[in-house]
């Protein structure tokens, strides 16, 4: 349940966290604050004793932050580890006025429980035998009409992520503006959202660095999709799959295959039973390959992409197909249609393993 007022400080935080945690705790259970002055001080804002039926009693030391970005997961496990171990056997928390899926992933993968004021809470203490989940908001309810969201939609998000995936180095700024092709307006707001989101960072000469091209690969495909960015039709080839291949080699028409057909070109998973294919004119294409509409029992998707840059750094097989980037057929997997996310799973490993091959 949603407060009914946002909390205006840390000390409003810090109120509504104990009040989230008190009404999730088990019948007999019950949380008190305690006094700083009875511990050392070791840089935490409140600590919190939690009792059980038993008597027994566990120090929750809190690390209060209006708002945290995933970036900051590092230092707060820092932080809280220092002030752990000067209390023997409490359990480090964060408290926020929220927190969002992607960063209570993180603070949950760092061993970190936590709590906002929304109802959003994972505390574990395996002494005495604690551990509560529940969900609150997954949107802030408070961030401000006209503050914009954080996000990787849109044309030049998806030029500038698919550049730092498809490239292996440390870009200037003006050189990553030129090679995406995008404005630098645009490139900077992209940078500074992966900064906050710790899937980027700048080295001391400011050039920008992608530490896990894995983390921003996943982290795109919450912004983007296959079906999602493109219109998207559906057609039988009715000489099967083998014949349309052979048909669009050499076509004149713009196209790239994506999906598990191309992912075969690396990472073979298994035998394909339908086509996804870029095209920047499906029905011509249709006409070429001898396609036939299709509401049920279709085997290809034809997909007219909203951003070109889906045809960006392809390559052409020995057949001569067209073949989309890696990285783009493992965003497409990602988000595509049945077994797809595992297809891409297979084809992630072997980006991982053959890195050098892929990413120049």
């Amino acid at each position: 349940m949603e407060p009914r007022a946002r909390p205006q400080n840390e000390a409003e935080v810090l109120t509504a966290g104990i009040a989230v945690l008190r009404d999730r705790l088990p019948t007999g259970w019950d949380v008190r604050s305690r006094s700083h002055g009875s511990v050392p001080d070791t840089g935490f804002d409140a600590l919190w004793d939690v009792t059980a039926p038993d008597g027994s009693t566990v120090a929750l030391v809190v690390k209060v932050k209006r708002l945290v970005e995933r970036r900051d997961t590092a230092a707060l496990l820092q932080q809280l580890s220092t002030s752990t171990g000067a209390i023997p056997g409490s359990r480090g928390v964060v408290v926020s006025r929220y927190l969002s899926p992607p960063v209570r992933e993180r603070l949950s993968d760092a061993g970190l429980s936590y709590i906002d004021a929304t109802g959003n809470i994972r505390v574990s203490a395996p002494q005495p035998g604690l551990f509560i989940a529940d969900r609150g908001a997954d949107r802030d309810p408070w961030r401000s009409p006209g503050r914009p969201r954080g996000t990787l939609k849109g044309a030049p998000a998806a030029k500038v992520v698919r550049a730092l995936l498809d490239h292996d180095k440390s870009w200037a700024i003006r050189e990553l503006v030129d090679i995406a092709g995008v404005s630098t307006g645009s490139t900077y707001r992209v940078i500074e959202f992966l900064e906050t989101e710790g899937l980027a960072t700048r080295n001391s000469s400011g050039a920008v660095i992608v530490p896990d091209w894995v983390a921003l690969l996943r982290r795109w495909s919450e912004d983007y999709g296959f079906v999602r960015n493109s219109r998207v039709t559906r057609w039988i080839a009715p000489r099967g799959l083998s014949n349309l291949l052979q048909r669009a080699a050499g076509s004149s028409v713009r196209y790239a295959v994506t999906g598990t057909l191309a992912a075969a070109t690396w990472a073979p998973y298994a035998p394909a039973r339908s086509a996804m294919i870029y095209t920047s004119d499906a029905e011509r294409s249709a006409q070429l390959w001898d396609l036939r509409p299709a509401d049920a029992g279709a085997n290809v998707m034809l997909a007219e992409p909203e951003i070109d840059v889906v045809f960006a750094r392809g390559l052409t097989d020995a057949a001569g197909l067209m073949i989309a980037a890696p990285s783009q057929v493992a965003v497409d997997l990602m988000t595509g249609p049945g077994r797809s996310p595992a297809e891409a799973e297979e084809l992630i490993e072997w980006m991982t393993r053959n890195e050098s091959s892929w990413r120049r």
